[in-house]
């Protein structure tokens, strides 16, 4: 198959297999996203030389943060590339959710770059003029698997937006089909939510469907979104991406953004460990989930994926107190003889809230905890949420008997993606915790305008409110999002959660525009336990002041590149003579 692109030098024409650097890249990188904050470019352009050295043939460039000024620091990394030979032979990925910024960088580059990405979310008219320009400008595109609807996720949705978009670009714009490289959403799988098992078939079902009857295109991936439930654990990260590579390329996928320098092999992986890994990505079912992490809690990858616990095979110590038994079931996931710990505690706590604000709600603040560590998986988190459900379900009978304490343990929550961005992955696993701890959910899905999400909040008056955003422009989405809900005198706890996010974000350009609590989310298992004092009326003026004060922490503390004079400027320059 012909691949078409260039840096200074054109692309290795026997190339079948073309891996795209991953490591300069912002949102995906904390060290990248450090060293480009610092103002450090010399050790920067050290990780894209390292990627090229270590077999990359395409870098993928994103600058994509809240914090940053991405196009500036698009603009400058690009020309700093351009005068490092040893890296700049090789083509750019330029990939930035704005389109202003793809554009400057096009300005910036040498040969023939990749766009990563457009897409059908905001129509064909927006798609089209996004192509024309990107091939006017002498540029490959990869093409993600979104629409109107939103992101692609079966195998029919998958190839039904593929072609529909192949069709558009080679026949309405004349895009030359190997410029084009459909990207089918690699998602992750063995999340402990089984529709999402069959991810990873669906993915390489549509590598073959394209490959066959998409001629001339090309397909890609972001291979690290696959294992995303098995973070901390690099061991099994990397055995499944490199599982899933090979039976990828042998169905026709010829890019795919990954780590160059990844330790595992595909020979490496023991025949046992590829079975369970192949039973996932191939034969997809609960049990094959269930076993690959099974297979995952008993693995210490070098120290730094230790292990707090294996679900399958945990014990509870029955002389223990019967809180502890109570978190420690939480914990692990067991419903085993919860009722009759319930019963036995309903003996000490006469109501039946404190249960649930007391033991269950510290099991799963050390859920959390674990998450945070990497020693807990995200079926684990999931699992353990279910079970908190059915101990809330278990505790109902008694919380009817007092309902004055019914608003102590649930609420309504009203959920969005915002506008613009089209992932809801996130978003679905935060409302099925949420669900499982007796909140009901009210969700407004993806590409939510603002007036949509103030309208809903003054119709349904939810106790708080989540925003979800995974691509960088949502962080200005959710700044207009929490501006409007205040002019119209809404100040219920707003929720922000999404790969973009920050706490340092949310701490300077999101809180200040808002009269209520906005609490920022580092992952789903916090949302309960982080919500639950800003729903209690004997707390919440106390967790709105610590919160306040943990934001004015940070600005205070946050110290941005300072901007000086061109005089002052041109009177640092350096002296090279």
């Amino acid at each position: 198959m012909r691949i078409n692109i260039c840096g200074l030098e054109p692309l290795e024409r026997n190339a079948t297999f073309v891996g795209v650097g991953e490591r300069c890249n912002v949102a995906g990188s904390r060290k990248f996203l450090r060293l480009i904050s610092e103002g450090n470019y010399a050790e920067a352009l050290e990780i894209a030389r390292r990627q090229v050295q270590d077999g990359a043939l395409v870098i993928d460039i994103n600058m994509d943060d809240g914090l940053l000024n991405a196009r500036k620091e698009m603009e400058h990394f690009l020309k700093l590339i351009a005068s490092e030979p040893d890296i700049c032979r090789v083509p750019l990925m330029i990939d930035s959710s704005d389109w202003d910024v793809i554009i400057a960088a096009l300005k910036c580059v040498q040969g023939k770059s990749i766009v990563n990405s457009i897409s059908l979310k905001e129509g064909e008219k927006k798609f089209l003029s996004h192509a024309r320009e990107i091939h006017s400008m002498g540029a490959a595109m990869v093409v993600m698997a979104f629409d109107e609807e939103g992101q692609a996720t079966s195998f029919e949705r998958r190839i039904k937006i593929c072609q529909r978009a192949y069709k558009l670009l080679v026949e309405n714009v004349s895009i030359p089909p190997e410029d084009i490289i459909f990207d089918p959403n690699v998602l992750s799988v063995a999340t402990g939510i089984s529709h999402h098992d069959t991810y990873a078939w669906d993915f390489l079902q549509a590598v073959d469907w394209i490959h066959n009857n998409l001629p001339g295109a090309h397909i890609s991936g972001g291979i690290s979104n696959l294992s995303f439930s098995f973070r901390g654990n690099n061991y099994i990260r990397e055995a499944m991406h490199a599982v899933f590579l090979f039976e990828a390329i042998k169905r026709g996928m010829d890019f795919a953004i990954v780590n160059p320098s990844a330790k595992v092999t595909y020979a490496d992986i023991p025949a046992d460990h590829l079975r369970i890994i192949e039973d996932v990505l191939l034969r997809p079912s609960s049990q094959a989930s269930e076993a690959l992490i099974e297979l995952a809690t008993n693995i210490a990858n070098d120290g730094s994926a230790s292990v707090a616990y294996s679900a399958s095979g945990a014990t509870i110590v029955a002389d223990l107190p019967v809180e502890a038994r109570l978190a420690q079931k939480l914990q692990q996931g067991i419903t085993e003889g919860l009722e009759q710990d319930i019963k036995e505690a309903l003996l000490k706590y006469p109501k039946a809230v404190d249960i649930i604000d007391g033991p269950l709600m510290e099991g799963m603040n050390r859920v959390g905890q674990l998450f945070g560590e990497g020693k807990m998986f995200l079926p684990q988190v999931v699992k353990t949420a279910r079970t908190m459900k059915h101990a809330v379900n278990i505790l109902q009978p008694y919380i009817e008997e007092q309902k004055a304490e019914l608003q102590n343990i649930a609420g309504k929550i009203l959920l969005a993606t915002v506008k613009g961005d089209v992932h809801d992955i996130g978003k679905n696993i935060v409302s099925v915790v949420m669900a499982c701890n007796g909140f009901e959910i009210i969700d407004l899905g993806v590409m939510v305008p603002p007036e949509v999400i103030v309208k809903a909040a003054l119709e349904y008056k939810p106790d708080a409110i989540g925003l979800s955003g995974l691509i960088t422009p949502s962080l200005t989405e959710m700044t207009t999002v929490v501006s409007q809900l205040a002019e119209a005198g809404v100040n219920v706890p707003v929720m922000i959660g999404g790969a973009t996010t920050s706490a340092l974000h949310t701490a300077l350009k999101i809180s200040p525009l808002y009269s209520g609590p906005v609490l920022w989310l580092k992952d789903a298992s916090q949302n309960c336990p982080r919500l639950a004092p800003f729903l209690n009326a004997s707390s919440k003026t106390d967790a709105f002041k610590k919160l306040e004060e943990e934001y004015e922490s940070l600005r205070s503390s946050y110290k941005p590149t300072p901007i000086v004079s061109l005089e002052e400027a041109r009177r640092n320059k350096p002296n090279f003579f």
